[in-house]
């Protein structure tokens, strides 16, 4: 199949374009590269010894985006693209919702217009705001504790009445807990612009020597060690997600919504320990306050996704560690 990946050049996109790659498929990636490198795609590139079509353009933009559907033709999209950290979605929201939505609607209004009717769309555990117990499920009720949470619900909205105004699409949307770990070569890895602000980076920049602990927002939560507790995926089990909704719901009409993770809670403070062990280094840290938004708990039930799809996280947290040191030690300055 000949597959749009939108923000093919980030974190998930690159290590989803790798597993496309791998099964044959063609790629075509659009991307402004606002959070990301080209660099990524190029690597992918020389792991696969194939090509991959690359746009430079910012999907706000309907006439650059139109002209990708005028050259080329897709039989289903992966849409990744997006601003995506918490707290700066709090410092941010106007852009994060003009960013966002603004992408999607154009997205959606060419896919309609040129009949590409298959999406996967890359949304978020944060739908689920606080959740009432754990694990999440996706009957849970939805609400938003953040403006970048606030806008993946949004755009799964838009894609519900987009299915209702036309029932020839297929959509998929999988929530997604906390990504981190690396493609095995170490050639392809999470590399955040400037200060990271999510807890991998952060660990392995303190890791490499970069930074000088890692903050921990706040330790009063009502969890085993009072720091905050997350559902950590290996981000090529993520890739392989999206591979398995690809292959089981394309064609299949209608709305489609899994969660995609391990299942299981690690703290902030778990986290810290196996990286230290994988680095063979002490991680130092300090507790600060809590951020805007976080919440205390969060992991998943992504029992639908086994059922349905036939996925499951194979990852455990060491490996997942043993990955990412590999990738940011072979990388200390990520693609720079």
């Amino acid at each position: 199949m000949n597959i749009l990946v939108t923000g093919g050049a980030g974190y998930i996109g690159s290590h989803t374009c790798l597993e496309l790659l791998t099964l044959g498929h063609e790629v075509i990636v659009v991307d402004n590269l606002s959070n990301s490198s080209n660099e990524s795609l190029q690597r992918v590139e020389k792991l696969m010894n194939k090509s991959i079509i690359f746009y430079n353009i910012d999907m706000r933009d309907y006439n650059k985006l139109e002209k990708v559907f005028k050259e080329q033709e897709f039989d289903a999209v992966i849409h990744f693209a997006g601003l995506k950290a918490v707290g700066e979605s709090v410092q941010f929201p106007l852009e994060y919702y003009e960013n966002n939505i603004i992408s999607t609607i154009n997205l959606l209004k060419l896919m309609k217009k040129y009949s590409v009717f298959n999406l996967i769309f890359s949304s978020s555990a944060t739908v689920y705001g606080k959740p009432k117990s754990v694990p999440i499920n996706e009957e849970f009720a939805l609400s938003t504790t953040n403006p970048y949470g606030s806008s993946k619900l949004f755009i799964e909205q838009i894609l519900q009445d987009t299915f209702v105004s036309d029932n020839r699409f297929s959509i998929v949307i999988l929530r997604y807990f906390n990504p981190i770990g690396a493609h095995e070569s170490g050639e392809i890895g999470e590399n955040p612009h400037g200060i990271p602000n999510n807890l991998l980076p952060y660990i392995s920049q303190v890791a490499i020597g970069k930074t000088d602990f890692v903050r921990v927002f706040g330790n009063n939560y009502p969890t085993k060690d009072g720091t905050g507790v997350r559902d950590y995926i290996h981000v090529v089990d993520l890739a392989k997600g999206h591979i398995r909704a690809l292959e089981k719901k394309a064609n299949t009409h209608g709305v489609h919504i899994y969660n995609l993770g391990t299942g299981k809670g690690y703290s902030v403070l778990d986290v810290i320990n196996a990286f230290s062990k994988a680095c063979g280094k002490e991680i130092p840290y300090k507790i600060v306050g809590p951020r805007a938004g976080d919440i205390a708990e969060c992991y998943s039930d992504s029992t639908k996704a086994f059922k349905e799809l036939g996925w499951q996280a194979t990852y455990d947290l060491e490996q997942m560690c043993i990955d990412a040191w590999n990738w940011q030690s072979k990388n200390p300055n990520g693609y720079n």
